[in-house]
Order: structure tokens, then C-alpha cells, then sequence
């Protein structure tokens, strides 16, 4: 939606498992993928950029969200990072995307430890993070922007208490680990695509 109302892309095509938000209305050309695989992915983000003529920027938020403590590491990794890095790798290989602006989280660690609890904030979450960094910076195009999150305000996975307590700490909290809306996150995607950087960067709030 930020990207829409932004005005600043010619085109936008989203890769989606299903049909896109009726509200988007023509400004967006949905590419389906119902089989959401590395090989599909790759595949499906390196044609939707070899169909423009012009200069590609990536932007993605995909991740599991809520469930991460229920889930094993390899299942947890199978989206996180694999997918991540198969839309990162279509990207650069269709020779159009030179930027790719990336949404991970706070504390993300490819150095953490693998064991307990994978809910977010826990040590095997921020290794999962680290590692689709990695991968997305290792595959993907010249130019990486990475978003690094505290609790997101706005996300059916924030619980509805913690999202109306957590603002109220903001001039207590470490800006780093300050609560952030999606809008605000979205806005930010936009604005560093729109303006892309010259090297690859980790931005925090």
C-alpha cells in the first residue's frame, strides 16, 4: 500500500500466493505462485524483472510471522531463508535489480545459538534472521537495505495489550529498540528504494 501511494514506481508487480488486496485496484500486477518453492520463486521474481525495461528495485517482508516457537529450525529456515534467498537470486539474475530492500529483525545473528525457543526475540530466531540476511546479501543484487525491526504496531501478530503499553515506554526505550509501525517501516523501504543507497546498510529504527 505504501508503495502505491508513494507514486514513485512505474510499475509494480507482487509475487503472491494468492490474488492481491481488491484495494490496490490497477496500480498492482499480481504474479501468482501457489507453490511457494525456491525453484518457483527464483524463477517466478527473474521474469516478473526481465519483463520491465527499466531499472528493478525488490522489496521483501516475507516471513513466518507468529508460530516461530512452534516450528522447527530447518522449518522455520525453509521460508525465512530459503525462500529469501531464492528472491534475492531471481532478482540478480535477471540483470535488471540493483537494489533490494529487505526486512529482517532486531537482533538478527547468524552467529546465534541454534537451540530453544524459536519465538521471536529468542536466540534461534535471531539466527534464523542472521542467516537470511546472509543469504539475501550473498545472492542478491548489488545493493542490499536491511530493515531490522523492534515489536512491529500494526501486525495481527502483535498482541493487542503489548501494542497499546509498548508506545507508552518510548522515551524509556533505546531507539533501537523502540516499537515501530508498519506504515513507518513500509515508509522507509520506500523512501531508501526511491533514493537507493550506495552500498549495502542495516537500518534500525
Amino acid at each position: 500500500a505504501e508503495i502505491v501511494r508513494s507514486g514513485g514506481f512505474e510499475r509494480i508487480v507482487v509475487l503472491v500466493r494468492r490474488a492481491p488486496e481488491p484495494a490496490w485496484g490497477g496500480a498492482v500486477t499480481p504474479c501468482l505462485v501457489p507453490e511457494m518453492r525456491p525453484d518457483t520463486l527464483a524463477d517466478a521474481a527473474e521474469q516478473a524483472a526481465r519483463a520491465w525495461d527499466g531499472e528493478v528495485t525488490g522489496f521483501s517482508v516475507l516471513g513466518v510471522g507468529a508460530g516461530t516457537a512452534r516450528m522447527s529450525i530447518d522449518a522455520h529456515r525453509a521460508v525465512d531463508v530459503e525462500l529469501n534467498a531464492a528472491f534475492a537470486r531471481g532478482l540478480r539474475a535477471s540483470g535488471r535489480a540493483t537494489h533490494l530492500a529487505f526486512m529482517s529483525a532486531m537482533g538478527a545473528d547468524a552467529t546465534a545459538r541454534t537451540t530453544g525457543s524459536g519465538a521471536a526475540g529468542m536466540a534461534r530466531y535471531a539466527r534464523v534472521k542472521g542467516e537470511a540476511e546472509a543469504a539475501v546479501l550473498r545472492d542478491g543484487p548489488p545493493v542490499v537495505s536491511i530493515f531490522r525491526p523492534a515489536m512491529i504496531l500494526g501486525s495481527r501478530h502483535t498482541p493487542t495489550l503489548l501494542a497499546a503499553l509498548l508506545p507508552l515506554f518510548a522515551p524509556l526505550t533505546p531507539a533501537r529498540y523502540r516499537s515501530i509501525r508498519t506504515t513507518q517501516i513500509a515508509q522507509a523501504m520506500v523512501a531508501a528504494a526511491l533514493r537507493p543507497p550506495a552500498r549495502s546498510a542495516v537500518y534500525s529504527y
